[in-house]
């Protein structure tokens, strides 16, 4: 973007005088009482008066001047701010107009001015895309293989997934919150919830959690008093948050057709993120959820319910006994849905501690519980609506 822009005076005008001869500020010019007047280099007086250039970069006191990238002022996400605008490599920190090295105003032209505008504004996935296709794609022959094998070791996968989750979520609550919800009871108490709705059903998996929830209360009592309330609840929320929701993938495994009916619980979530992160990335301009989760775009999530209705018809009609294509159209309706607040409501969390992942055993994706975000929420809506439409078998 020329200098034109961000309305610089012609060539020739302004400062002509060498860098290091210091800048004199607009009011000297009009006020005898600051000093003798700037002179050229070997020149006589300067008797023209320079405009006053604002600061492209945002430093105009905040009133949101136009820029380049929509209105700017004391936090924006132009160029000059701190990070730059996501995914362009813009100028920031001492670099930029307004960074901390220093607190003259530039001027177009000058060395500390604002560079040209990103050209064609690319987008970027942000996230090391190799790494992440490989671990999904082995994460998914590993979920399929002990999906369609035996039970049994599906059940595992649950329960080793939880445990883990577990200890991502207590370590972050810790690390960044100094909150110290007790771990060994969360994790026994969550690996016997996920068990016992696998073999007693809905009714097993409610009293595990008041046992835990019990553990939870005695375990801490051994530690000092103080934030005791704060401590136990937040294990009590993590004992709902992970184990509980993650009981329910275990309730539709224990069905007759239980492979299938997870096997379409899994598509249609992965379906899901797939069509919002499809279309929000080609065509998303209207921010869903700026303040939570800048990425996401209404686009995304018009995407997100189209391919996940389409899905779950194709799903309901040939996966599921008893399934006519209609029902798996509500069902991916509200799997889109579910799955988008759980993604929010992990971004809120994860904003809320500071940090962009809850782990890093999965180079691309982070830890469990970032590709449990969409999933455990989305596992008892599954199985109250396939529940409802085809009995529990």
């Amino acid at each position: 973007m020329n200098d034109s822009t961000w309305g610089a005076p012609p060539p020739g005008a302004g400062f002509q005088g060498a860098p290091d001869q210091g800048r004199a500020t607009p009011g000297a010019f009009h006020s005898g009482a600051a000093g003798a007047p700037a002179h050229e280099a070997g020149g006589g007086p300067r008797t023209r008066h320079t405009p006053s250039v604002s600061d492209p970069g945002g430093s105009d006191g905040g009133h949101g001047r136009p820029g380049p990238y929509g209105p700017q002022g004391s936090g924006s996400s132009g160029p000059a701010g701190s990070g730059g605008p996501s995914g362009f490599g813009g100028a920031s920190g001492s670099d930029g107009a307004s960074g901390s090295g220093g607190s003259a105003t530039s001027r177009p032209g000058s060395a500390s001015g604002p560079g040209p505008a990103p050209q064609g504004g690319k987008k970027r996935a942000g996230r090391d895309l190799r790494a992440a296709i490989g671990v999904g794609v082995g994460l998914g022959v590993v979920i399929l293989a002990a999906l369609f094998f035996y039970k049994p070791v599906f059940l595992g996968v649950i329960v080793v997934a939880v445990v883990v989750g577990l200890w991502e979520l207590t370590s972050r609550l810790t690390e960044r919150k100094e909150i110290h919800a007790p771990l060994v009871p969360l994790a026994v108490g969550g690996a016997a919830m996920v068990t016992a709705g696998y073999l007693r059903g809905p009714e097993g998996a409610w009293v595990v959690m008041a046992l835990t929830t019990l553990a939870v209360l005695a375990w801490r009592m051994t530690e000092s008093p103080d934030e005791y309330l704060r401590d136990v609840t937040a294990a009590v929320f993590a004992t709902f948050y992970v184990p509980f929701l993650a009981t329910f993938v275990a309730l539709l495994l224990a069905a007759d057709d239980g492979p299938w009916r997870v096997l379409t619980f899994l598509l249609l979530t992965v379906v899901s993120d797939t069509g919002a992160y499809a279309v929000g990335w080609r065509f998303g301009r209207h921010k869903l959820a700026p303040n939570i989760s800048p990425g996401k775009t209404r686009e995304g999530l018009g995407g997100a319910i189209a391919f996940s209705m389409a899905a779950g018809a194709l799903c309901m009609q040939f996966l599921i006994d008893g399934g006519v294509w209609w029902q798996g159209l509500l069902l991916g309706l509200a799997v889109a849905v579910t799955a988008t607040l759980g993604d929010l409501g992990e971004s809120m969390m994860k904003r809320d501690l500071g940090i962009k992942d809850m782990g890093t055993l999965l180079p691309g994706h982070g830890g469990i519980m970032d590709r449990l975000d969409s999933l455990l929420p989305t596992a008892p809506v599954v199985w109250l609506i396939l529940v409802a439409f085809t009995g529990a078998a």
